[in-house]
Parts: structure tokens; sequence; C-alpha cells
């Protein structure tokens, strides 16, 4: 362990034996100086989201100890602004409305470089700092979907992405979406969540075979089975319907004329219970032109052909 921070330790230790150390939480990079002073020399910078301990207040400043992104420890002075203690009136909203400005900024062309890990960092520390907030549980969800979003990009874009069986290329992480439904059981939140790890179940290419839109009708019917008022159900719904309305095709290619027809009925079925129980989503009307397809002898997977 290096000396610095081995001191750093030693400080924090030796506060904590004297006092409950205060927790706050930054909504802008903040910098952190070797004395309460801007002139002093800077020896951190604290970005957006990290849980800061605070070991002593001046005025104007704060003593912290931190880990910067960089993996270093750090324990100096920051100016006292813009950190959201656990008391902080409205610091839930104020995290939130932090983390949604930075969700933001991440999906505009030139944003701030690395304002989704930031999101994500803040999404989190409202369920940490604020568990019985009313956000709480969308806090988590949200910071869970950006992490599993980023890691999604990084196994969908390697070679073993285009592996017919899922077992064949690595999982997204499922930690995060794991401890949503956990903490968060019988929500909307754990829904969502049940519904983004089923990307960990699909398959890559179906390889024109109908093993895969078999075993992923199953899979998606059974989702809104379970999970009935699901935000997603009508989309899980859909997906079932379309993966029925490609075998139509495909029990063609395999020569089995009677599997195709209980395929074109079973499309036909899932699409109306579609637009029977989401009747105001939009994958309703997207159902009715999935039958419409079905019915006309029109392909919905594959090259288009008469």
């Amino acid at each position: 362990m290096k000396l610095a921070r081995l001191a750093a330790m030693i400080v924090v230790l030796a506060v904590a034996a004297q006092a409950a150390i205060e927790k706050g939480i930054p909504i802008r990079e903040t910098t952190v100086y070797i004395s309460p002073d801007r002139s002093s020399q800077r020896i951190g910078v604290v970005p957006r989201g990290r849980e800061t301990n605070i070991l002593e207040t001046s005025p104007g400043w704060l003593h912290v100890f931190v880990t910067t992104d960089q993996g270093k420890d750090v324990s100096g002075w920051a100016e006292d602004k813009g950190m959201v203690r656990p008391n902080t009136p409205n610091g839930d909203r104020v995290l939130f409305g932090e983390a949604v400005d930075s969700e933001s900024e991440a999906q505009k062309r030139h944003g701030r470089k690395g304002a989704d890990i930031d999101a994500g960092r803040l999404y989190m520390r409202i369920a940490e700092f604020f568990p019985s907030s009313p956000l709480a549980g969308e806090a988590m969800y949200r910071a869970a979907d950006i992490r599993w979003q980023l890691d999604s990009i990084d196994v969908w874009t390697r070679p073993s992405a285009k592996e017919q069986d899922p077992i064949m290329r690595p999982k997204i992480e499922e930690t995060l979406m794991k401890q949503v439904k956990k903490k968060f059981p019988g929500t909307k939140w754990a829904d969502l969540a049940d519904y983004a790890m089923i990307d960990n179940k699909i398959c890559g290419d179906w390889k024109g075979e109908s093993k895969c839109p078999e075993k992923e009708t199953e899979i998606y019917t059974k989702y809104v089975e379970e999970h009935p008022k699901s935000p997603k159900a009508a989309e899980a719904l859909y997906n079932a319907a379309w993966r029925q309305s490609a075998l139509v095709e495909i029990y063609k290619t395999e020569e089995n004329a009677g599997k195709s027809a209980a395929a074109k009925s079973k499309a036909a079925a899932l699409a109306q219970r579609i637009v029977s129980s989401y009747p105001e989503s939009d994958y309703a009307t997207r159902a009715q032109r999935l039958v419409f397809m079905v019915d006309q002898g029109l392909p919905t997977y594959g090259s288009p052909s008469d």
C-alpha cells in the first residue's frame, strides 16, 4: 500500500473514531485542494455522483476523503457547493434531476464524455441514500438499465453474437437487474428488469431454423403470463406474435405445412390478444399490420418473395 493512501486512510479512521462520518454526493465535478484555499494545490477531482466522506467542515469548505475515477484515494478540501447530503431537503429529487440531465447529455451528439456513467452513478446514489424515496425504485432501475445498455453494446458487437445458441456468447451482467427485483418486488421496475434479462436467453442468428423462434415464443408468452401488467407486456406479446409469423415461412422451408398453418393461427391469436388487452399501445396497430401481412401471404422473415 502506498504511503499517501495509508496516510489518507489513517485520517479517515481517526476522524471516524471521534464521530460518525457524514456522507455527501456531488452533483458537479468537484475539485479537491490540499488546503481550504482555491489557490492551493489541486490534488484530485470528484465526479458527479461519487459517494464522498465529509470529515469536517469549515466556513464554505468541506474536508473530504474520496476515491476518484482513477482509483486514487484523496483526502483534502472541497468547496461546500453542490454537495447533496442525506438530510438535504428534496435531496432525492435534486440527484434525480441531475441524473436525468446527465442522461440527456449522454444522448447528445457532442454530449459530455462519460455523462452516461455519471447518470448511472447518480441514480444508484438515490437508491442507496434515499431508500424510502418514491423515486428509489425507478432510480435503481434506470441505473441498472444504463449499465445493461453499455454492456449490451459490448456483447452484441462481438463475433459470438451471431452464434445461434445464447450459451455460446458472454452474458450481459445481471447483478444490478437482480438487485432491482430483490429490493422492489412486485413493482413495474421489477417487471422491466425481468424483461431486460430476456436478452440473455434469445438466440443470435436463427440460421433460418425453427427451434429459436419456437423457444423465444415460449419465453415471451411466459413473460406476459407472469407480468400481465408490465409496461413491456404488449411488446412481449408482439415479439411472440412476430416469431410465429416468421415460423409460417420457416416451416415451409422445412416442408412442414401443418406446422406452418398452425403458426399462422397462433400469430393471429397472439396479435388479437394485443389488440384486446392493450388497445392503446402502438403494438396494437402493429399487431393488426402483422395479421394483414400473414393473411396476404407476405413473409415477415427472410427475403420477401411471392
